[in-house]
């Protein structure tokens, strides 16, 4: 590559914070922090429950950093092994990989979701193969309720 074809293609770099993601009395928390083409990361919260329904993104490969609390993941389409992370560890879900997870802690499971997609976004499909978006019922959606003051500090 050339410096001109370099400085032709230079995109803005895009820095961004966990300061301000709240603690939860209830339900769950989603944020996209910095999203770039296909590729994208989030910080997720959970009081309790989490990814209930078992499923897939077919077009995204992506992975679950654990920054506090504690998750357990239920992995295959019939939940044939399962994996219980506690923070600073990780699970990588390449695209077709069926999961579910849950906070699985006395604490609020907070969690850094970094996900690469290609080709057309089809969503999230149930382990029945038919379409199970994130906040459905069917996948146990519940809205967060912020503790008034309260933010995740990171250890």
């Amino acid at each position: 590559m050339t410096t001109e074809q370099a400085v032709q293609t230079d995109q803005q770099a895009m820095p961004f914070s966990l300061a301000g993601t709240p603690v939860l009395s209830a339900g769950r928390y989603d944020e996209v922090l910095a999203a770039a083409g296909g590729f994208a990361a989030r910080v997720k919260v959970y009081y309790e429950g989490g990814e209930n329904a078992t499923h897939t993104h077919l077009e995204e490969d992506h992975l679950f950093f654990v920054l506090a609390g504690q998750a357990t993941f239920t992995l295959g389409r019939e939940g044939e092994e399962t994996k219980v992370l506690s923070p600073q560890e990780g699970m990588l879900l390449p695209r077709g990989s069926f999961y579910r997870f849950q906070s699985s802690g006395e604490e609020n499971l907070v969690m850094l979701r970094v996900g690469a997609s290609s080709g057309e976004d089809r969503g999230r499909i149930g382990a029945d193969g038919l379409a199970l978006p994130g906040h459905s019922a069917a996948n146990n959606h519940v809205e967060g309720v912020p503790v008034p003051g309260a933010f995740f500090k990171a250890p």
